[in-house]
């Protein structure tokens, strides 16, 4: 049953007190012994509050300095692309990461306007940068929560094939991360963050530029811009608020940024159905600004904090059921895209939309379905193998326009 305020804007009580939950991430140390405040890597990274003591500096020291030790055990020695979303835990988190990075003497990339990186950036970029490359090869950590909560912090890493971490990767990790937080950190390595950002080991990346500039290759952005849609985006507070002004401006879209504040207490948010803020673009009460506004535009999209899913609004329909808008893309796409090939496949989910399975049915084509991970589809977007890889939650990725690999994570851009 959904709360008697679902829907509505939040007031004053319903936020979250920023100083006191980055004052808990610093001073809170967590107990090894409870589960519930050990490392856990779901399928989205570790994720908790430092209010519960679950994502707290010690969680993000001892998985960093774990993170150092799986990628020089696997000979990763290129750079490790590092990107944060809007969250307010996210910051603090992404400083002690650095610290740890720069003392392992790891290559490290950050955003160089010091702003925030979606998700599908970073995967692009660690794509993009080891492409043709068998040695030297890229990664990447995001740290997000997705579309948690403001009080909730996330972080998880992508290794060199750009998609979410499988588990035989988060596995090992974790328990390092947890014998780290037994041991009270001894063997990890840290540096004050002054030193990291001034290390050679530091460098600047512009996620944005390549990510905007290269969109063109996976987007028929001409067909876009001379049907003269009009586009509502609505960035909800997260990673891409930077992301959909670039794109109007360097493509000549008649695309409008909705709401372009950035507030971690996201005051400016309707509630969900329990009655608590949460960033969640699939959900018509999270939506609901957005909703509201639907005739302003011919198509609006909002997204959740690290952009890895979009939720679609119209004015005839509202809030799209996100397998309905996934079927339609998937006909569009397979029957517009000649360079793709002929025995790609659609991936879903086992809980995704028979719609989707009829729809890919009648192209003639092959439904591949996995269990629920975008992980599951790493693979065959990397060879070609599956056109596009979606999931009920509203995420999804497809190949480039010439049939080559565009994202391994989830893109809502």
């Amino acid at each position: 049953m959904s709360n008697e305020r679902a829907g509505t804007p939040a007031q004053p009580s319903d936020l979250v007190d920023v100083p006191h939950l980055v004052t808990a991430y610093y001073s809170t140390r967590p107990d090894p012994a409870d589960p519930d405040q050990q490392v856990v890597f779901g399928t989205s990274g570790h994720r908790g509050s430092s209010l519960d003591g679950a994502f707290n500096e010690a969680h993000i020291l001892a998985t960093t300095q774990a993170i150092v030790e799986y990628r020089k055990g696997q000979g990763y020695d290129g750079p490790l692309f590092v990107g944060r979303d809007t969250h307010g835990l996210s910051e603090p988190a992404w400083v002690t990461a650095l610290e740890v990075l720069a003392a392992n003497d790891v290559t490290v990339l950050v955003d160089d306007a010091d702003r925030y990186t979606p998700t599908p950036a970073v995967s692009h970029a660690i794509l993009r940068a080891n492409r043709g490359k068998t040695s030297g090869l890229a990664d990447g950590i995001v740290v997000t929560p997705s579309h948690n909560p403001p009080r909730d912090g996330g972080f998880k890493y992508n290794p060199p094939d750009g998609g979410p971490a499988g588990g035989d990767i988060t596995g090992p990790v974790q328990d390092r991360a947890n014998a780290y937080l037994v041991e009270r950190l001894a063997g990890v390595h840290r540096t004050t963050l002054a030193r990291a950002l001034a290390a050679d080991t530091t460098g600047r990346h512009d996620f944005l530029g390549e990510y905007v500039d290269d969109l063109p290759a996976v987007v028929d952005l001409d067909a876009i811009r001379s049907a003269g849609i009009r586009i509502g985006a609505d960035p909800m507070g997260g990673a891409s608020v930077d992301y959909w002004a670039a794109i109007a401006d360097r493509h000549d879209l008649d695309l409008t940024v909705v709401n372009p504040l950035v507030d971690p207490a996201w005051r400016f948010m309707t509630l969900d159905w329990d009655g608590r803020i949460r960033m969640d673009c699939s959900s018509p009460y999270a939506m609901a600004s957005l909703i509201g506004r639907r005739d302003e535009f011919a198509i609006a999209t909002g997204n959740d904090a690290d952009s890895d899913c979009h939720g679609i609004v119209t004015p005839d329909g509202g809030l799209m059921n996100p397998n309905h808008f996934l079927a339609v893309a998937i006909e569009y796409l397979m029957s517009n895209r000649p360079q793709w090939s002929a025995g790609a496949a659609v991936g879903t989910t086992v809980v995704s939309s028979s719609m989707i399975d009829r729809v890919t049915a009648s192209l003639g084509r092959r439904l591949w379905e996995v269990p629920v991970g975008f992980k599951w589809f790493v693979p065959g977007l990397i060879d070609g193998s599956v056109a596009f890889g979606g999931e009920e939650s509203a995420g999804a990725s497809f190949l480039r326009r010439d049939g080559s690999v565009w994202t391994t994570d989830k893109d809502g851009i």
